[in-house]
C-alpha cells in the first residue's frame, strides 16, 4: 500500500480537501483478502495499543495530536459512520456518502467519557462490517458512489481507507504513550 497524500494528527490519513479517493486502482483478489485480514485485525491491535493505559497517559498527546482517550472515541464514531457507508455502497443505487466533522465529534464528544463502551462499538461495527466483506460478490466490489467531500467512492476504496484506519490510529496511540 502507498503512502497517501494529506496527513493529518501525527500521520493518521485523511480524506478532507482531496478531490477523489487516494486509491483510484483495482484490487485483486490476492490484495483484497490482506486488506480484508487487515481490516479484521485493526480492533486487536488498538486494544493491544491501549493495553494498561492509566488516566493520565488516556488524556495525553503528542505535539498537537489527539489524546488517546479521543482516538478511542473517535474510532467509535468513525466506525459506526464507516459502517453506514458500506451498506448504502451496497444497498442503494447511486449512493451518496456524506462527510463528517470529525475534528467537531473529537473536541466536543469526547472530553472525560470512560472509552470501553467506544471500544465496543468500535469491535461490533468492525465485526458487522466483516461479515458484510465475507458475502461481497465481484459485482459487490466494482460498486461506486459519490462522496460529499472527496468524489467518486467505492466499495474498494472503502476497504482500502478502513484497513488501514484502525492501525493508523494504534499507531499515534503508541506515539503517546512514548511507545514508539
Amino acid at each position: 500500500m502507498g503512502v497517501l497524500p494529506g496527513k493529518l494528527r501525527g500521520g493518521v490519513r485523511s480524506l478532507r480537501g482531496w478531490s477523489r479517493p487516494p486509491y483510484d486502482f483495482p484490487v485483486n483478489t490476492e490484495e483484497r483478502a490482506r486488506l480484508i485480514q487487515q481490516y479484521r485485525d485493526g480492533y486487536r491491535e488498538v486494544t493491544e495499543a491501549l493495553e494498561g493505559i492509566t488516566d493520565d497517559e488516556l488524556d495525553r498527546s503528542v505535539e498537537g495530536d489527539w489524546t488517546p482517550r479521543q482516538i478511542a472515541h473517535h474510532l467509535a464514531d468513525s466506525e459506526m459512520m464507516s459502517a453506514i457507508r458500506i451498506r448504502r455502497l451496497l444497498a442503494e443505487p447511486d449512493p451518496v456518502i456524506y462527510g463528517y466533522d470529525e475534528k467537531a465529534f473529537a473536541e466536543r464528544l469526547t472530553s472525560d467519557r470512560p472509552i470501553a463502551q467506544s471500544l465496543e462499538a468500535m469491535r461490533w461495527a468492525r465485526e458487522t462490517c466483516a461479515q458484510l466483506l465475507d458475502r461481497m460478490t465481484e459485482a459487490d466490489w466494482r460498486i461506486v458512489g459519490t462522496h460529499t467531500e472527496s468524489g467518486r467512492y467505492g466499495t474498494e476504496d472503502w476497504l482500502k481507507i478502513y484497513a488501514a484506519h484502525a492501525h493508523d490510529h494504534a499507531g499515534q496511540i503508541a506515539r503517546a504513550r512514548g511507545r514508539s
